[in-house]
């Protein structure tokens, strides 16, 4: 896991050389001393960052394993009961029971009151959460065309290098050097940023094993002349001390205050190392920083730091890591070694992206995309392919159009492209240091809220020094993670609303199964064999849209499976608790409720077997019902916290058929081959009672003359005279949902059996 993670966590931070010093214009540097000052604000903000903050203190508000914005806010949402998103009552009920009695004396805390007291504050703490994620994103936007561009710019200095050696024309020379210009660095950065997109679908464990072996020997390369521009400039090594920082500090102005907004690139890649801790382990990631990747930067900017230092004013482009290789057979090694190593840096935020868009999925807050687990040993490996073709796009468009506002303003295209992720990665550490304070308020109660108080001030601090110095480029690109930023947020925020909206108007138009029952028969309503899942968000009531069809085609099947697919803020439920199953009414009505719980990185919604694993459950729930101590009690009545796995119904499985099938995502019919699997009653025990064996030969006879699936197509309208931010939100999430993927289902629902039933949800 080391190992896969230098790959893939450590590419982005490894690779930060490569621009934190060389996108600093040498003409805004007044002496070498202030280049001993702006080492000794890399070196102390290395050690702060990435080392203090983040390996020491945020790795323990894990959650489950998992990492990112998110994980810090399910936290909270659990241990302040700060929650905004959909939820049924029983599933919070279990988990406060789970928790066991400390959880429950932690809730009475001042700092947990004070939080749950006020509904402005879980307002904020979601936008939060999701101004973090979407900085993650954008940071995977800029990454990639920054970090190959970088690499780019270098191969095109070294090609110019080379020209002298076929021509001692001056004018040759030029017109090679602008040729080489126009066709390498950005043409060349767009060809190996499609190249490394396209690598992503082979997912996490393959691309870090690739990967690897090219940051530790980039890792070598640069920590080894490093280490030989230390040894010939020693002086560099007083810089370590604190004082020069503070120095800086004191005759700060404007001028050295943008040096800053470079400086804060060192820690590129820190924020998407908490994001991908679900993909390794926290050992791992920890070893590997302290131990190779923290030493050898050090080495690096010290060395680079050093060579700026004695050779200021040399020539334009000595600010650049490639000057600080004195060899020149070493510099066309380091050439061809950066191009590998910044095809690898884009790798960490492109996995954190992923894995902060399933997060949010899971939590209501993005809209529906198709994510796919690439290992069966590490569950929170994830590939989007959505996002990632989403990414790629953006990538190369922010490549092009920052190429051509430089060429318009005749400025160097690196020092305009720089400030965006800056901005994007000091921000998202910020969002970071805010939820950790919270964290710390609440689970350290002895001395939390003073703990809370130290850390914010401390870290925060600096941090915001760093903001304001990237503010303070805001006209030369600081702009446009600023506009992205707010069209990701618009997306989510819209998506949650909705989703919001839609769970309320189920809530509230839900009749009760009393009306189903007792009111129906006056409506003629008969019974049919066979089973009827209902698809519905709500754990309470029969949903509107069921209502609605059985008003006008009164009918439904002799057995009822009210099916509801809910999220925790938790990583993952055992597969021993998956699933609440309950009893609606009597006996004789044969109505059941099923709530199939999930984390945030379970993937139980591509099942195959899933509609044997549900009727096998309700057959477990019928033997087991009258066992009070194992029930939970919730508003409809008891419901039985059950495995994937039951022993009251045993299953057969016979030959295969071929059916026409709906795939959820994109609405075409498809043939499938499916195992044929029979439920029998097992031999006679006399520890089963009668009317229970009785019950449970009535589910196998309803499975045995088939299944059909009932699914609510609803839209929001908004009414007339609604404020402008209503209408815009509504429209939003109505185009959001007309043009994203499908809800997805965890069967494959055959297509003669299939029902849709649409509604229009006035709000």
């Amino acid at each position: 896991l080391s190992l896969q993670s230098l790959g893939v966590v450590y590419g982005r931070l490894s690779t930060t050389p490569l621009y934190a010093f060389g996108s600093i214009d040498p003409c805004h540097i007044k002496s070498g001393q202030q280049i001993y000052e702006l080492f000794s604000f890399v070196f102390w903000t290395l050690t702060i960052i990435p080392l203090l903050k983040y390996v020491f203190i945020v790795f323990k508000a894990d959650d489950n394993g998992e990492g990112g914005t998110f994980a810090l806010y399910s936290l909270l949402c659990r241990r302040a009961n700060v929650g905004l998103l959909p939820s049924d009552t029983s599933a919070t009920e279990l988990m406060h029971q789970e928790e066991g009695t400390p959880s429950k004396m932690k809730v009475e805390s001042r700092a947990r009151r004070a939080i749950g007291r006020y509904k402005s504050s879980h307002y904020l703490l979601l936008l939060l959460a999701l101004l973090g994620s979407c900085l993650i994103i954008c940071d995977g936007i800029f990454t990639p065309a920054l970090s190959v561009y970088s690499a780019t710019s270098n191969l095109r200095r070294s090609l110019s290098k080379l020209a002298p050696r076929f021509t001692s024309s001056e004018n040759a020379r030029q017109s090679v050097d602008k040729y080489l210009k126009r066709f390498i660095p950005v043409p060349v950065a767009c060809a190996i940023l499609v190249c490394l997109f396209m690598l992503q679908r082979y997912g996490t464990n393959r691309i870090g094993v690739i990967f690897a072996p090219i940051v530790i020997v980039w890792l070598v390369f640069i920590s080894g002349f490093g280490l030989y521009n230390v040894i010939h400039h020693p002086q560099i090594l007083w810089a370590i001390s604190p004082t020069y920082m503070f120095r800086f500090i004191k005759k700060i102005d404007m001028t050295s205050l943008k040096l800053l907004s470079n400086i804060v690139l060192c820690i590129a890649g820190s924020e998407a190392m908490f994001a991908d801790l679900g993909h390794f382990s926290k050992r791992s990631i920890k070893v590997t920083f302290i131990f190779l990747v923290y030493p050898a930067l050090v080495l690096c900017y010290s060395g680079q730091a050093a060579f700026f230092s004695k050779h200021l004013g040399s020539s334009d482009d000595v600010a650049h890591l490639s000057e600080s290789v004195t060899h020149r057979h070493l510099q066309h090694i380091f050439t061809i070694l950066s191009l590998f190593a910044s095809l690898v840096a884009s790798q960490a935020t492109i996995t954190a992206s992923f894995s902060i868009i399933n997060q949010c999925q899971a939590l209501a807050c993005f809209p529906r995309v198709k994510v796919i687990h690439t290992s069966d040993k590490v569950r929170g490996q994830v590939y989007v392919p959505d996002a990632n073709w989403m990414l790629m796009i953006l990538s190369l468009s922010i490549l092009i159009g920052f190429r051509d506002i430089s060429a318009i303003a005749n400025a160097t295209v690196t020092s305009h492209k720089l400030f965006a992720p800056g901005l994007a990665i000091i921000c998202g550490m910020l969002v970071t240091t805010c939820l950790m304070s919270l964290i710390i308020a609440l689970q350290w109660e002895k001395n939390g809220v003073s703990l809370s108080v130290l850390f914010l001030l401390f870290f925060g601090s600096i941090e915001a020094l760093y903001l304001s110095s990237c503010f303070l480029n805001f006209t030369k690109g600081a702009w446009c993670i600023v506009v992205l930023s707010l069209i990701f947020m618009s997306i989510m925020v819209s998506w949650h609303y909705g989703t919001i909206k839609k769970y309320e108007f189920d809530v509230e138009n839900r009749v009760t199964v009393d009306w189903l029952t007792d009111l129906s028969p006056g409506l003629g309503v008969s019974r049919v064999p066979g089973i009827g899942f209902i698809h519905t968000n709500i754990v309470t009531g029969i949903p509107s849209f069921f209502s609605h069809f059985i008003t006008n085609l009164p009918a439904f099947h002799q057995v009822l499976i009210l099916l509801s697919f809910k999220s925790l803020p938790v990583a993952y439920i055992p597969k021993n608790e998956r699933y609440l199953i309950g009893r609606i009414g009597h006996k004789e009505y044969k109505i059941y409720r099923c709530i199939v719980r999930y984390g945030y990185r379970d993937h139980v919604r591509d099942v195959n077997d899933f509609e044997d694993q549900i009727i096998s459950s309700i057959g477990e729930f019928i033997t087991r019902e009258e066992r009070h101590d194992e029930s939970l009690i919730v508003q409809e009545g008891r419901m039985i916290i059950l495995g994937t796995n039951g022993n009251a119904l045993v299953p057969i499985v016979g030959g295969e058929s071929c059916q026409q099938v709906t795939d959820i995502e994109n609405q075409n019919p498809t043939h499938t081959k499916r195992k044929k699997v029979r439920f029998v009653l097992p031999e006679s025990s006399p520890k089963m009672n009668s009317s229970v064996r009785k019950e449970l030969q009535e589910l196998v006879d309803a499975r045995e003359s088939g299944t059909a699936y009932f699914l609510g197509h609803s839209h929001l309208k908004v009414r007339k005279g609604s404020n402008l931010l209503k209408q815009f939100l509504v429209m939003a999430y109505d185009f959001l949902d007309r043009n994203c993927r499908e809800t997805p289902i965890g069967l494959d629902i055959p297509h003669a059996a299939l029902l849709e039933v649409g509604m229009v949800y006035t709000i």
